[in-house]
């Protein structure tokens, strides 16, 4: 166990790249992260924080990312990530397995702030899983003093960044080309999803790539 500051990306990224879990501060609140290309990493996450197998939320470094994911994409979908909400994309087969607990559906957000976590992502150069800081039913760590009383040793790599006490991450999933279901309102106000949705009933322009329709 160690501990290191937000200034620390190299030793961050060296931690992950090893297979590591580190507790940093996110766009949100504290997370756990790993890398969501090693399902090693992402096992052991599971065992240290969520026992029951609901899958977690995977950071992705920009936009663009989540077409080397085989889901179903649309305008709104990328528009809602554009603003930092978390999405639930429809998934298709490829996406293993260890990332979606078997489930249908996977969840994508691209943080909008947070200049540690969105300058890690970039650096790193691949998407995270990132729970919040806490075990099942408690309340998330605003600091790494909390998470270290959560976590202690099972943690590899501590980032002491400053406290942070606000909401988790909205949740929106998608139940057709231009319909949502908020599925937890945090940090993006729901009257900013529902204009965001209200907006694509006219087109909403160019995209910076091509997208695939909803089946």
């Amino acid at each position: 166990m160690e501990i290191v500051s937000t200034k620390d990306i190299s030793k961050v990224v060296k931690v992950l790249e090893k297979g590591g879990i580190v507790c940093a501060p996110t766009d949100t609140i504290y997370g756990l992260l790993a890398d969501a290309t090693n399902k090693e990493a992402v096992e052991r996450l599971y065992e240290i924080r969520r026992p029951s197998g609901r899958p977690f939320i995977v950071l992705l470094p920009d936009i663009s990312y989540v077409l080397k994911f085989d889901v179903l994409i649309t305008k709104l979908s990328i528009a809602l990530l554009s603003i930092g909400v978390t999405v639930i994309f429809p998934k298709r087969t490829t996406i293993p397995t260890y990332l979606t607990r078997w489930r249908k559906s996977i969840a994508f957000r691209v943080p909008a702030q947070g200049v540690f976590i969105k300058n890690l992502l970039k650096k790193f150069g691949k998407p995270l899983v990132a729970p919040s800081a806490n075990p099942e039913g408690l309340k998330p760590a605003s600091d790494i003093k909390e998470a270290m009383e959560y976590f202690g040793d099972k943690i590899d790599l501590y980032v002491k960044g400053a406290k942070l006490t606000g909401k988790p991450s909205t949740i929106v999933k998608l139940i057709s080309k231009k319909a949502i279901k908020i599925i937890r309102e945090g940090n993006v106000p729901k009257e900013q999803v529902l204009n965001m949705v209200s907006s694509l009933a006219s087109p909403l322009g160019s995209l910076p790539f091509e997208i695939e329709p909803f089946l």
